[in-house]
């Protein structure tokens, strides 16, 4: 075992204090990404979990966030269905409406605004989600029923069987869901039929974003830069996973999520750097005639500074180890509460490499205090 390790372990009360920095910063940016993130996929979690292997959407439109109305000319679909690629394709809708729940005796009104998602109620329709079951399929049938998320019904102020008013309209809701809770804008499933009735389809010549199922779904980069050579300008066409990279690459960028996200971000580094440096520095301060004896037993200055930057590379693993710790119970707080939170394996090893660049960066910063490490020190 080296001396840096060693000491680590011996002394560690010495530099908890920097292990606990580097650990709330590491867990302040990831909760903060992963919520944005979550909060991404649970908007466009019908859109993400359908049966689609390739998205058509307008030629202008880098994602479904944005100010650009997501319509394509009716004329698209005969297009798309002439690739001998096509399997079979379909109009999705997503619109947003108020709801207000019909209380009974003693309770409250609730006017929420929702987001009114369309699926096709039939066995592998290509805008039904995977995980929706056969109950979810027969609850949806029925003209203006609608499904909610489990998480949702206390926020809409209904239960499984109550009824409730969109957009002028009565509906019941004959179903609950999991997995789509969203903590924006609680989402609401109907039928296409339904969704007609509610006044939210796409009217005139215009259709929303196209779903499309292909014949071998292990072609679909083929099948995607084939459509979209003969596009003319006219659509675009869309691996899901990328539309969903795009989504969330669109939502960051916007302004007030940007400001936040980089202000905590610059935030987050400044503490755990602050902290860590002074941990270090006050630790190596306190050890000094340890390091003096070295110093007199031949020991050069240079061998104490590479113990010095070794101890900040185990403070910085150590570091590690408290943020995995910790973002586990945030993650697992997270889905007890129905918060959806989305973390990255690239975006986790990315901070871990921060963490331990702010680890190292204060173990530099440190090195000042081992000047006094002369074997004089000793005789004081």
């Amino acid at each position: 075992m080296s001396l840096a390790l060693a000491t680590l372990i011996h002394e560690w009360r010495r530099y908890q204090a920097a292990v606990i920095a580097l650990a709330f910063s590491g867990v302040l940016i990831l909760s903060l990404f992963g919520l944005i993130t979550g909060l991404v996929r649970s908007i466009t979690a019908t859109l993400d979990r359908s049966r689609a292997d390739l998205i058509i959407m307008p030629p202008k439109v880098e994602s479904v966030f944005g100010p650009t109305a997501i319509e394509l000319p009716s004329r698209i679909a005969p297009q798309i269905y002439l690739s001998p690629d096509v399997r079979d394709l379909s109009p999705w809708e997503m619109s947003g409406a108020t709801w207000r729940n019909i209380p009974g005796p003693g309770e409250a009104q609730r006017q929420v605004f929702v987001l009114v998602a369309m699926v096709d109620p039939v066995p592998n329709a290509v805008t039904l989600p995977r995980d929706f079951g056969q109950a979810t399929m027969t609850a949806l049938q029925t003209p203006l029923s609608a499904v909610v998320d489990r998480s949702g019904l206390s926020v809409l102020g209904v239960q499984v069987g109550d009824m409730a008013i969109v957009n002028g309209q009565t509906i019941v809701v004959r179903g609950a869901v999991e997995g789509y809770a969203n903590v924006q804008s609680p989402q609401v499933f109907v039928s296409r039929d339904s969704m007609i009735r509610l006044g939210l389809m796409t009217r005139g010549d215009k259709t929303g974003p196209l779903l499309v199922r292909l014949e071998n779904p292990a072609a679909a980069v083929r099948a995607r830069d084939a459509l979209n050579a003969r596009a003319n300008g006219s659509y675009r066409a869309w691996l899901p996973g990328d539309l969903a990279k795009a989504n969330e690459k669109a939502f960051m960028e916007e302004q007030i999520v940007g400001i936040v996200l980089g202000f905590s971000f610059i935030l987050s580094v400044l503490i755990g750097l602050g902290i860590t440096s002074q941990t270090l520095r006050g630790a190596i301060a306190s050890n000094i005639r340890e390091f003096a004896s070295l110093r007199a037993l031949g020991v050069s200055m240079s061998a104490l500074r590479g113990v010095v930057l070794e101890l900040s590379f185990w403070v910085g693993v150590a570091g590690l180890i408290a943020t995995a710790g910790l973002m586990a119970g945030v993650l697992g707080l997270a889905r007890v509460t129905n918060v959806t939170m989305a973390v990255s394996p690239p975006f986790v090893a990315l901070i871990a490499g921060l963490l331990m660049i702010i680890a190292m960066v204060s173990g530099f910063l440190s090195l000042g205090a081992l000047a006094r490490s002369q074997p004089a020190e000793l005789l004081r």
